[in-house]
């Protein structure tokens, strides 16, 4: 029977892990044998219970969890440390980010260790299920703006009251990608004006998306730049003091 093991991240700073309950049914639905290390789900608030009750073991070391693993999933690419416990032959399937560190993954071939990179996954059809990419920065997105409300410390909408209204907050953000537009569409309800540096414009479907909801996009820059391709007709060019391309999304509520 083939044998996955899924250890505890060694990066105290990543909160995520490797398999969920829902994918430790899927897999005991094939037929393999899932191992959890405990603890391993705790900082995205799945306990060692919420596993077990799906069929997957739970040990404690990493030594037993990995004896005998065919294949090891990962979030972010194993430690020296890890690779060193891995059994040789064994495939370990995670984000392996190789740009920077050759070396890192050099040592994980030297190891007998197959790496799969799921960063490179190739965007087809059949293959959107596996993404991690656009996915994840698509949460990262929402994350960005829930983390700057908490340190801004105050109120993010328009307050109007009887004794005084207070301003909406004024929200920056670097560039309009997959994680740029969620920041966009999370604080959409706190605020009503956004702006974002474009360097590239963004695929011709998102900005499609955006045009046809019920907000207005303009364009603006020092000079005055022709409209580029891709861009939706609902954009417009006007002069600013600014040196850079900006990307204002304004409310239909905001007089222009």
């Amino acid at each position: 029977m083939v044998k996955i093991a899924v250890p505890l991240e060694s990066d105290p700073n990543e909160g995520r892990v490797a398999a969920t309950p829902d994918t430790v049914k899927r897999f005991k639905a094939l037929g393999l044998d899932v191992v959890i290390q405990s603890g391993a789900g705790l900082k995205s608030r799945l306990p060692d219970e919420a596993f077990e009750a799906e069929g997957a073991q739970i040990v404690g070391d990493l030594a037993s969890l990995v004896a005998g693993a065919d294949i090891i999933l990962r979030v972010r690419r194993p430690s020296a440390a890890d690779i060193k416990a891995y059994p040789s032959g064994a495939m370990v399937i995670a984000q392996m980010d190789p740009y920077g560190h050759e070396g890192d993954v050099a040592a994980m071939a030297e190891a007998g260790l197959t790496s799969v990179a799921m960063e490179f996954m190739p965007r087809i059809t059949r293959a959107q299920v596996m993404d991690v990419l656009s996915s994840q920065a698509n949460l990262a997105g929402y994350q960005a703006v829930i983390d700057a409300a908490q340190i801004y410390d105050r109120a993010m909408p328009m307050m109007m009251t009887a004794a005084g209204t207070v301003p909406a907050a004024r929200v920056f953000v670097m560039g309009a990608g997959v994680a740029g537009l969620q920041a966009i569409a999370t604080a959409g309800g706190w605020v009503r004006l956004f702006r974002q540096p474009m360097c590239v414009p963004p695929p011709r479907s998102r900005w499609k998306a955006w045009a046809q909801s019920s907000s207005l996009w303009r364009m603006t820059s020092s000079s005055r730049p022709k409209p580029q391709a891709g861009m939706p007709r609902k954009c417009r060019t006007i002069t600013r003091s600014s040196r850079v391309n900006w990307l204002q999304l304004i409310s239909p509520s905001r007089t222009l």
